[in-house]
């Protein structure tokens, strides 16, 4: 099992949620393992969300939590996306991002931090346009 975090509940962190929810079959067969979104940071609360029990407002339940693999970072910005995308990578998550902004002002840095604390730094919905 992969455990995922996503970083920000707005249109599109919460369709990834749904995706992952909706498509756990078809994941497992393309990649052979169960994706499970453990947590998702947000301002915001949902109380009435499908995900509600997986909320936080706490991001060090992320970055301190082992068995988080992943963390998508859905915020958007380059601001609290940078410094929570540094705290991801430096506490050994890989990250994924569609963040075209972010990846323009600090994708060199970024990756560089993700090399270094080798994991990876992916980005290819957020280039292009």
């Amino acid at each position: 099992m992969i455990e995922i975090a996503i970083l920000g509940y707005g249109v599109v962190g919460s369709g990834v949620a749904a995706i992952c929810r909706m498509n756990q079959s078809v994941i497992q067969n393309r990649i052979g393992r169960h994706i499970n979104v453990k947590r998702i940071l947000d301002i915001r609360d949902f109380p009435d969300d499908p995900f509600a029990d997986r909320m936080t407002k706490d991001a060090d339940l992320i970055f301190t939590d082992p068995a988080i693999q992943v963390v998508v970072e859905t915020i958007g910005g380059s601001g609290i996306a940078y410094e929570l995308t540094r705290r991801a990578l430096q506490s050994g998550k890989h990250v994924v991002t569609s963040n075209k902004e972010l990846v323009a002002a600090f994708g060199p840095e970024l990756m560089l931090l993700a090399q270094e604390n080798n994991v990876k730094y992916l980005f290819e919905a957020s280039v292009g346009g």
